[in-house]
């Protein structure tokens, strides 16, 4: 079961609005001890969402949904996800309590129509103001703006994934090493199947301008379970030691 996300909107695609969407995520994985595994953005296309959607909810990951559940005609989401399982849309019972609450006297056809999820789904908790999300097959789905979707999801990993707290929890250490790339692959791959619980990772950092070279180095380091990033990244500094590299 691994966490992932999808992140919907022509809005982000076409650049009107910068995603903030995936570093919450991640944070607040991360704050709880776990990892997002995988992203994924998709415009307002029913046809490839639709697609997304099928292969995802093929899975048994736990899937984090951002936008497109409004009523208005370029929201695709509730009817793509609908679309992907071969159900109906259909409206929650409760999701027409929360928005009749919500809007009184001033309820609609179409503001009900924001209640209308696949048969079978349950709803998410809107504290901002009462417009639920839905729920299926450990797929997760909230409004495209933050001060709604945010405590959603929070709300979501508390209640629903508690029992997983501390699963994924990781740390990393680094050096600075300047070696080609290609000298330390090698390393990587020996450390890779020594510690069977860590990534080694190299980022490169080429400088300004071609000028720069003097400035050119990596950042080499292992990321992973908390126990075995000391003792390996000892072995990494010995490495490239020996390879005749300086750390810093």
């Amino acid at each position: 079961m691994a966490f992932g996300a999808l992140i919907i909107g022509d809005e982000i695609l076409v650049g009107k609005r910068q995603d903030k969407h995936l570093s919450f995520l991640i944070q607040a994985l991360a704050q709880r001890g776990l990892r997002l595994a995988w992203s994924e953005y998709h415009g307002d296309e029913p046809e490839r969402l639709t697609a997304a959607l099928k292969r995802t909810l093929a899975t048994s990951d736990v899937v984090f949904s951002f936008g497109g559940i409004g009523a208005t005609p370029d929201d695709h989401t509730r009817q793509c996800a609908a679309a992907a399982l071969g159900v109906a849309l259909t409206l929650h019972p409760e999701a027409e309590r929360e928005i009749r609450g919500r809007f009184a006297g001033e309820t609609t056809p179409q503001r009900l129509k924001m209640g209308e999820f696949p048969t079978g789904a349950e709803i998410i908790p809107n504290p901002y103001n009462r417009i639920p999300g839905f729920a299926i097959h450990e797929h997760w789905f909230v409004p495209g703006f933050p001060q709604m979707a945010w405590p959603m999801l929070e709300w979501v990993l508390d209640t629903r994934y508690r029992h997983l707290f501390d699963r994924d929890r990781w740390a990393e250490a680094s050096v600075i090493v300047y070696l080609p790339e290609s000298t330390i692959a090698p390393l990587m791959v020996e450390i890779n199947t020594k510690y069977q619980g860590l990534k080694a990772f190299s980022l490169p950092r080429m400088g300004e301008d071609a000028a720069d070279a003097s400035r050119r180095h990596i950042e080499l380091g292992v990321r992973g379970a908390p126990a075995q990033v000391g003792p390996a990244i000892e072995d990494l500094k010995r490495g490239v030691a020996a390879l005749g590299g300086i750390t810093q």
